[in-house]
């Protein structure tokens, strides 16, 4: 709820829906919880286990332990040095893709091309090419002044000797003649660097030259290439604030549960290197083409616009959940007296298998998105699921455990000056802790 709260300083009133919608729906989970499903296993008692599943039972040990997680985790303690920069080296070549993101906002090629109305839209527009949707030059004024009229002829002449726009241009005089329509089409396809430098020109150089002599109007660039840039600006400014809003709490959060400054900082970083890898798996795979055929898409030759801060918020939360589920199971057996390998080992082993069967139900929801006709919900879909297999993977089950084998007794870190935070014991009663071989 934290996470999807960031939102909330977005400023866009789409983001603000999905924050609330989001939070409710955790909130009505969270409550029932902590009152229906306990309502109903009371009710249910042993019957509840009385119908299982074939084969998942030889999955875990007599102790509830994973068999396939703990031969795993038990290779990666042995030699935690290697496992932790083999894994961050496969989530930075996984993110590394993220460095050339670029948003645009989805037009028509945002369906997919085996649709039969798409095919015949590409074959007439190929047949006669347009370009991209024109930039369009909206002017509050009289039409009828001749110093107006001729500011919009020299705009006209000036435009194409720039070479960043293209014919025809045309001119409409709105009913009553006091505004005036310029539709100038731009180089490039809408959304890409080319058509943004255009843009730029367009607004920086040629208007303020022409329509910026004239006294009495007013004036503004709109288009779909216009949107594109002014949204991703929007957004690029709100999004540090999201990101310190969601990151400071998140912080805090973990702060006060561990009475630490190791773990929380750790989780921080562990989490966005989850999300930097779903980012650059969605750049890969959508804004470089490499899944159009396979998802059957036409690149845009960029991400939505949407996509970015709404993944970082949604996974960034999904993350912590199960990085505090995880890390409160490893915290109570440290508090019963084992070793921060043994805890970490005995901890991670107990909630594989709750970790693994979550990640596969919201992988498989996710992945549902990406068989969807629209695009940006391809998208969404890919980087969620993406996102998901990773963090539930390379990073829970490899970087998580190597990283605080490494750190030892450092993990539970916390300076003396923050002492007086309270103390939220883990539970140190509800079983009895695992015992060393040697004893």
């Amino acid at each position: 709820m934290i996470a999807m709260a960031g939102m909330f300083f977005s400023g866009d009133k789409t983001f603000m829906s999905f924050a609330i919608g989001t939070m409710l729906v955790v909130a009505v989970a969270m409550i029932g919880s902590l009152t229906v499903l306990p309502a109903m296993l009371s009710w249910l008692g042993d019957r509840i286990d009385k119908v299982r599943v074939p084969f998942v039972g030889r999955l875990q040990r007599a102790d509830g332990e994973s068999r396939v997680w703990g031969a795993i985790l038990d290779r990666v303690l042995r030699r935690p040095l290697i496992s932790a920069v083999a894994s961050a080296g496969v989530l930075v070549v996984l993110a590394s893709p993220a460095l050339n993101l670029h948003t645009a906002i989805s037009g028509l090629d945002a369906l997919p091309k085996s649709l039969e109305e798409t095919k015949s839209f590409h074959r007439i527009n190929d047949a006669f090419p347009g370009g991209a949707t024109p930039a369009v030059v909206a002017i509050s004024g009289n039409a009828s002044d001749p110093e107006l009229r001729a500011a919009v002829t020299d705009l006209q002449k000036r435009a194409i000797e720039s070479g960043k726009a293209r014919q025809p241009i045309s001119v409409d005089v709105a009913p009553g003649g006091k505004a005036v329509k310029v539709e100038i089409p731009l180089v490039g396809k809408g959304t890409d660097g080319r058509s943004n430098a255009a843009l730029a020109t367009l607004r920086d150089e040629i208007i303020p030259a022409t329509l910026g002599t004239v006294d009495g109007i007013e004036y503004a660039v709109t288009g779909d290439t216009a949107a594109s840039k002014d949204w991703n600006d929007a957004m690029r400014s709100a999004v540090p604030i999201v990101f310190a809003f969601v990151l400071t709490f998140a912080f805090l959060l973990l702060l006060v549960s561990f009475r630490s400054v190791v773990i929380p900082l750790k989780a921080i970083v562990l989490n966005l290197l989850s999300v930097a890898a779903a980012y650059g798996v969605v750049v890969a795979t959508f804004q470089w083409g490499w899944g159009e055929n396979l998802l059957d898409f036409n690149s845009n030759g960029g991400i939505a616009a949407w996509l970015p801060m709404f993944l970082f918020v949604i996974l960034f939360g999904l993350s912590m959940d199960y990085h505090v589920f995880i890390l409160s199971r490893v915290r109570e057996y440290y508090d019963r007296g084992l070793s921060t390998e043994e805890a970490v080992s005995h901890g991670i082993k107990s909630t594989a298998g709750v970790v693994t069967s979550a990640a596969a139900v919201m992988v498989l929801v996710f992945g549902v998105f990406a068989l969807m006709p629209l695009l940006d919900m391809k998208e969404m879909g890919i980087g969620l699921a993406a996102a998901i297999l990773i963090d539930a993977t390379i990073v829970r089950a490899v970087l998580l455990p190597a990283t605080m084998k490494l750190l030892g007794k450092w993990n539970w870190y916390l300076p003396r000056r923050l002492e007086w935070l309270p103390n939220l014991e883990h539970e140190r009663s509800v079983e009895p802790a695992p015992q060393k071989a040697a004893a």
